[in-house]
């Protein structure tokens, strides 16, 4: 799965360029990219962290909290793609993003994933930096545009 993401990450950097290349953006591949974005950096981290994080960590009522936590990362990580689209005509590229884009959120939860699998970090420790990096995803932070 984290080799998977890694690859989808990749791509997502080539195709935006290619498309602006080419002069092959429109309101279709803007969604689109937004859609495999949500699957490849909203989903499939969450997904990965639950499963390996908190179910092996958590008894019954921790893994309420890490579901609630869980389902607030998806819904911030949605909300920053939908807001990103409202503000972005296709093909255009902005100098800084404002707020955490969620290719950044992905590696900063999978950098979270490591530091727990490794022993860095508890299970409450991966749940509070979910909530900052979902914080982080729709704040006014400026983050540069590679």
């Amino acid at each position: 799965a984290i080799v998977l993401a890694w690859v989808g990450g990749a791509f997502d950097i080539f195709d935006g360029k290619i498309a602006r290349k080419y002069h092959l953006s429109n309101e279709f591949g803007v969604q689109l990219d937004s859609f495999a974005d949500f699957l490849s950096f909203v989903l499939v981290p969450v997904f990965l962290i639950f499963q390996a994080v908190y179910t092996v960590n958590f008894s019954n009522a921790s893994i309420v909290l890490a579901a609630i936590v869980s389902i607030y990362y998806v819904i911030s990580g949605l909300r920053r793609l939908i807001q990103f689209n409202i503000n972005t005509d296709a093909g255009d590229v902005k100098k800084f993003f404002t707020g955490v884009p969620t290719p950044l959120g992905a590696i900063l939860l999978w950098i979270v994933y490591l530091a727990s699998i490794y022993g860095m970090l508890n299970a409450f420790g991966v749940v509070l930096l979910m909530i900052i990096i979902g914080w982080s995803l729709n704040s006014k932070i400026k983050v540069p545009h590679l």
